[in-house]
């Protein structure tokens, strides 16, 4: 089971063996530096040129993004996922599916798919199989989006959880964001097991592999911001842990104050 992170910041991650490692601001900016100018002495390399990626053999360079399509109504794949993906599945071409909840927290928009039921893992079977036969190679991306929800889409209606109880600006992206909850430390090892069930769903459903999405101003990167994580004390959280509960290897060890 392979295991890729995005990175925050949109910043691009390295790849090493099955996981993907964050590279820091100012080594990324190098990387592409370095790159650049390397690839303005040398022939740029055609996108349909083969890739190793890890154990998988790509045919070309062209990766489908995660897209959010808001059509799995009550969380569910439904079979017209089927055919949409599958019409964006080549020979040996990489597809991450779109943002896929990890628990009945996790939601943020209407009608966004989940991997935490038997329900959702049968209804995304079909949909996989569709794109092996077309001979595509297919990862789900696991979302927590934190406080970036409303008590709509909450069970219970209660409020979005987070690094924080400071609410997003009003008005932002266009959504009515309802203040969220604190997580307290003790809730914190829970939200890394949702993401590890999610990974061995994902497996069940037949996924080739899987992304943690770790930015866009989501769980993950709430707690990475400082303009965002206002927490004190002395807690520590290894990010990497949903990786390496999935897989045996850690991709991110941060040091963060989480308490």
């Amino acid at each position: 089971m392979a295991v890729l992170n995005s990175c925050p910041y949109n910043i691009l991650p390295r790849f090493t063996g099955y996981t993907i490692q964050k590279r820091s601001i100012s080594s990324t900016i190098k990387f592409f530096a370095a790159n650049n100018d390397s690839a303005s002495k040398s022939n740029p390399i055609p996108l349909l040129t083969p890739y190793k990626m890890g154990e998988f053999e790509l045919s070309h360079r062209i990766v489908l993004a995660p897209l959010t399509r808001n059509r799995s109504y009550d969380n569910v794949p439904q079979p017209h996922a089927a055919v949409y993906y599958s019409q964006r599945a080549t020979n040996g071409g990489l597809l991450i599916a779109e943002a896929t909840g990890v628990s009945n927290t996790a939601q943020g928009y209407p009608n966004t798919p989940g991997i935490w039921t038997k329900e959702h893992v049968d209804a995304w079977k079909p949909i996989v199989d569709a794109v092996h036969q077309k001979g595509g190679i297919f990862f789900l991306q696991m979302w927590h989006v934190g406080r970036v929800s409303s008590y709509a889409l909450q069970p219970n209606g209660q409020a979005p959880i987070s690094s924080t109880d400071k609410a997003i600006t009003p008005g932002h992206e266009g959504g009515d964001w309802s203040p969220p909850r604190r997580l307290s430390v003790d809730e914190i090892p829970g939200i890394v097991n949702d993401f590890r069930l999610a990974a061995r769903n994902a497996i069940e459903a037949g996924f080739d592999g899987v992304e943690i999405h770790g930015g866009n101003g989501y769980l993950i990167d709430q707690f990475l911001k400082d303009q965002v994580n206002d927490r004190t004390g002395r807690v520590w959280w290894d990010l990497g842990k949903p990786m390496s509960l999935c897989t045996g290897n850690s991709g991110i060890n941060k040091q963060r104050d989480w308490s």
